[in-house]
């Protein structure tokens, strides 16, 4: 598997798709085998081995048969009606051998299902062992990584990779080995009943006939290759603009989102058209082909059964076995297409694996060893691309158990800080200490596992409070849980709910407010009970009485915790140990919140600008209450939401 500076879409893989096969499809076949012969799994092998030996015995039955037809057939030709004076006798032969030609029928039938019953746990377990090896690299992938890719391509990769695997082996394993095994032995058998031209007919027709069928496969890939594209395209479109349903609302744009999905859709519609077309033109060649060769080699069995040197049994088993491979070889097509298409799926996915992760731990590296909590931020800069430059020069410390606040204009690099702590970038130069430990030196799991964060932006998982909240510490009991909650000023409303704690969140946490979810996001963070906290802007969404509230319950669980807060209302950091100014990237002012209003510098006109909107807001709500009081306004709806 080569390497890749970034993972193929599914719609570029399936470029690759209307190529023959390559190097890289082998490469990829070759790097399936291990899924096929797991390590450490002998019940596994055996299933391997077993469902071989079933497919040997299967296609010697299956090639049988016809012999079997053709004996019957000359036994009553020889001693039909002109020689009837023993029919006891001949008609016990012919029973005995019509009978083991029905068995032998049933035999390839029952043989097929043991083998596929054999296999069907191998094939599983490799889908499994893949999908489960793909989910867990995803999540080992760096932040940048996934803000590049669109989810709903991303899953179409490991889905295709999945039913890739699954067509590989149903088809690869379990219809072209046997299709292969079953010429090899009628070779054997056409050798022994008739001659040489006839496997040259047989061969030759074979030959012509995958030709084509590989020829209009590839015609065919193509056309499902913009089906890929479209489906992908539509799938997209469709997860991106219900994950922003409301954006939508917003604008009043569904008649947009539906017209984009819809003409997606018509791509598909028109591919799916002409694989129809395709299709038949595929159906028809192959029947042509296959039957031109068939009528040769009767042909010549009538003209041995003429000449006396056949028998009409020789004819009914050359036409038994021509039908009986007819009916594998109708089937290559999609062998074919579906083993390709799996393949280029299945690269997509070993390349997609093959990604690097940007951050990733040293070899060796030992885990944090938090003591005092002291965190140091030493001539630090970042860039997230190498013409914009987000950090310069940062220096700064967090003392042990003290609380550190960063504020500064938008775009100034103040939640870039929280994300280079909990390292889900490293920065350019300089360096990051905890207790004197390099963050790039231990392992992000102790790293993170000392680390808890409540995001300005909360998602949830589509399940229940109880599960959101858990989350925090998957092994904490219920009564942890409430008492998370109630820290957090969550649990009146979650006990003021029908199904209390097992009431669901929705899809992102949609059915709760922004405020309900952030006090989630919250209790969460309570629960982990990591010795350092980051807050970033963790009260944005809330309002002022609720702030409050939280504000309270957030400054009792930092305590003797190392904080870092993150903050747009000036007004909830004032009482931190020391407030860092950030301006374009800089460290511009630092100290207490008297000592920053006394320098009268970018914090006080901050301080300042944030003052006159509240005051403004004020008295609109003051103005707005007096208008209701009066009657002029319906409700105190207006008022509400001007003073949040």
């Amino acid at each position: 598997m080569r390497p890749l500076s970034r993972t193929p879409s599914v719609t570029a893989s399936a470029d690759k798709a209307d190529r023959p096969l390559s190097g890289n499809h082998w490469q990829v076949f070759s790097g399936l085998l291990p899924f096929v012969w797991p390590e450490g799994r002998p019940d596994l092998r055996l299933r391997v081995v077993l469902a071989f030996v079933v497919l040997v015995v299967a296609k010697i039955v299956t090639v049988l048969v016809p012999v079997l037809f053709k004996e019957a057939t000359d036994w009553l030709t020889a001693n039909g009606p002109a020689n009837a004076e023993p029919a006891r006798q001949l008609a016990l032969g012919a029973i005995g051998l019509i009978a083991a030609y029905g068995v032998g029928r049933v035999l390839m039938m029952v043989l097929n299902q043991i083998r596929d019953l054999f296999f069907t746990r191998v094939g599983q377990h490799a889908a499994r062992e893949l999908n489960i090896r793909t989910f867990r690299h995803l999540h080992q992938m760096s932040l940048r990584f996934h803000l590049e890719r669109r989810t709903g391509g991303l899953s179409r990769i490991i889905e295709r990779g999945t039913r890739g695997v699954e067509l590989i082996m149903r088809m690869g394993i379990l219809q072209l080995v046997p299709t292969i095994l079953e010429l090899a032995l009628m070779t054997g058998i056409l050798l022994y009943y008739f001659n040489w031209v006839y496997v040259v007919i047989v061969y030759a027709t074979v030959a012509l006939y995958m030709w084509f069928t590989f020829a209009a496969s590839e015609w065919r890939i193509a056309i499902r290759r913009e089906m890929n594209d479209s489906d992908n395209d539509a799938n997209t479109k469709a997860i991106d603009s219900l994950l922003n349903y409301e954006t939508v609302k917003y604008f009043g744009n569904e008649g947009l989102e539906a017209r984009r999905f819809d003409a997606s859709m018509a791509r598909y519609e028109t591919a799916a058209v002409r694989t129809y077309y395709s299709l038949g033109v595929l159906n028809s060649g192959q029947s042509a082909i296959f039957t031109v060769g068939m009528t040769l080699t009767m042909l010549l069995a009538a003209w041995g059964v003429m000449s006396g040197t056949h028998t009409v049994g020789d004819f009914v088993m050359i036409n038994a076995l021509m039908i009986q491979l007819y009916t594998p070889l109708n089937f290559m097509g999609m062998v074919y297409r579906e083993i390709k298409q799996g393949l280029v799926d299945l690269e997509a996915m070993f390349s997609l694996m093959s990604e690097r992760a940007e951050v990733s731990d040293k070899p060796g590296a030992p885990e944090l060893r938090v003591g005092s909590g002291h965190i140091r931020f030493d001539h630090v800069s970042f860039a997230y691309d190498p013409e914009r430059r987000i950090l310069d020069d940062v220096s700064f410390e967090i003392p042990a158990g003290k609380m550190v606040a960063i504020v500064g204009p938008s775009g100034a690099g103040k939640s870039t800080i929280s994300r280079i702590l909990f390292r889900f970038y490293d920065i350019q130069s300089g360096a990051v200490t905890i207790d004197g430990q390099d963050i790039r030196d231990v392992t992000q799991a102790s790293l993170r596992a000392a680390i808890g964060v409540v995001p300005q932006d909360t998602v949830l998982f589509n399940d229940t409070i109880l599960y959101n909240i858990r989350y925090g510490r998957p092994d904490a009991t219920d009564d942890d849980v409430r008492e998370a909650a109630t820290l957090a000023q969550i649990d009146t409303f979650i006990k003021s709910q029908p199904q209390g704690y097992k009431t669901m969140v929705g899809e992102r946490g949609l059915k709760l407010s922004g405020g309900e979810k952030q006090r989630v996001a919250i209790a969460r963070t309570i629960l982990k009970g990591p010795p350092i906290l980051i807050l970033d802007e963790a009260t944005s969404a809330l309002d002022s009485h609720t702030e409050k509230e939280i504000q309270d319950a957030l400054d009792r669980v930092a305590r003797n915790r190392t904080s870092l807060v993150i903050a747009h209302r000036l007004s909830t950091i004032i009482h931190a140990d020391n407030i860092l100014v950030l301006d374009q990237g800089r460290l511009v002012e630092q100290g207490t919140h008297a000592e920053l209003i006394a320098r009268n510098g970018l914090y006080a006109s901050l301080w300042n600008r944030q003052r006159q909107a509240e005051k403004a807001r004020e008295e609109l709500a003051q103005a707005l209450e007096a208008a209701e009081k009066a009657g002029a306004l319906p409700s105190a709806q207006v008022v509400a939401g001007v003073t949040r």
